[in-house]
């Protein structure tokens, strides 16, 4: 009990401020979506598009490699700088948050903290800089939250591995040029018999195909992988044989809070866009924001997700100084994604029917945001890893 009295004791004591460099770097993202994203955003989500040269240009301003070190072209923004960018980036557009924030966090960082100096030297600039996307093939058709269930193989042939399986769900799928997937090596061990591969588009048996028809997140690419007796040469390999679902815990500990800035991204923008449509709309006379039911609804939006805000950036702060985050980044990821699903819901109700149309942001929000509870680990998930921290005090 004193191991958590101390932990909690020094997250208080943290500064989640950001400092003049971050708050310039979110500017620039900021003036980029105002210019960029919001003009267009809705059309992306309406015909399914993912908005290529949108992702050209923030490769360009650094924002697909902020976690990538400079000596292999990239930026090497710590964890709380990446959760402010992708926070500023959903505040406008989830879907593209959402590349950003798989992209960085997914494929690109499995492959930066796993991978072969080969392997980084060869595929991490490309990436960096955005003349290559990532994805990363965890999930499969049977296999969610149980990933340990995973029934692609991966079986030693020569001087390689030959995998087969299906790989559900994945984003980039079929925009992506580099996956990095996962598959059973040693089935009689479960979780300790899994080890990761790269893979690039056009690998003999290696295809995609794209998943539409989606209830939010649209413009973001997402697919199913097929892998047909596909050879990979053991130099493809990604970490040490059977060690690869070490490496993805991980990697969804830290992806966790970047889910989570996207939430208070998403959450943000309703918050933001119904204060604006409240003191516009009138009725009976006067602006509805005048009337104490919807003051109530909003102020209770902004203390959640200031409560978020600072649950991510805790997270982050952790993860930025080396320290344990495993538990804080789930509470992080858990709070955020559903206290931004109600506020996403609060802001359709405070738009009444204009925030059932599709001519307002608040409804793509809504659709958008449930997805927040479901990636990465579901919030059912998330409550496991926290009660097993409390149990094991």
């Amino acid at each position: 009990m004193v191991r958590k009295e101390l932990s909690f004791y020094n997250s208080r004591a943290m500064d989640f401020q950001l400092d003049e460099s971050q708050r310039k770097l979110v500017e620039t993202v900021r003036d980029f979506c105002v210019r960029e994203v919001k003009p267009r955003a809705m059309e992306w989500d309406r015909e399914e598009r993912f908005p290529r040269e949108a992702v050209k240009q923030l490769g360009e301003l650094g924002i697909l490699g902020m976690t990538v070190p400079e000596e292999l072209g990239g930026a090497d923004l710590d964890t709380v700088s990446v959760a402010a960018v992708v926070e500023e980036i959903a505040r406008w557009d989830g879907s593209l948050a959402l590349t950003v924030a798989s992209h960085n966090g997914l494929g690109t960082s499995h492959l930066l903290r796993f991978g072969s100096e080969e392997l980084r030297r060869r595929y991490i600039p490309d990436l960096a800089a955005g003349r290559k996307l990532a994805a990363w093939g965890l999930t499969e058709p049977g296999s969610g939250s149980d990933a340990a269930a995973m029934r692609s193989t991966a079986v030693r042939k020569g001087d390689g591995w030959v995998l087969n399986g299906n790989k559900m769900f994945i984003t980039q799928g079929t925009v992506g040029d580099v996956f990095v997937v996962l598959a059973s090596s040693d089935a009689g061990r479960r979780q300790k018999g899994v080890t990761a591969f790269l893979l690039e588009k056009g690998l003999k048996g290696f295809s995609q195909r794209p998943l539409h028809g989606k209830l939010g997140m649209r413009s973001s690419d997402t697919a199913e992988l097929v892998l047909e007796d596909v050879f990979v040469e053991d130099w493809r390999r990604i970490g040490e044989v059977n060690s690869a679902f070490i490496d993805t815990l991980k990697i969804l500990d830290k992806g966790r809070i970047t889910i989570g800035a996207l939430s208070v991204g998403l959450g943000r923008g309703a918050l933001e866009e119904s204060v604006a449509y409240a003191q516009e709309r009138k009725a009976f006379g006067k602006p509805i924001a005048e009337f104490q039911a919807l003051r109530f609804m909003m102020a209770d939006m902004a203390t959640e997700l200031d409560a978020a805000r600072l649950l991510v950036f805790r997270a982050a702060q952790l993860a930025s100084e080396g320290k344990p985050y495993t538990t804080e980044a789930a509470m992080a990821k858990l709070f955020a994604s559903e206290a931004a699903c109600r506020a996403a819901a609060s802001g359709v109700q405070i738009h009444g029917g204009y925030g059932f149309t599709r001519e307002f942001l608040v409804e793509r929000i809504y659709r958008d945001v449930k997805l927040c509870t479901i990636g990465e680990g579901t919030s059912e998930i998330q409550r496991l890893v926290i009660a097993r921290d409390l149990l094991q005090a």
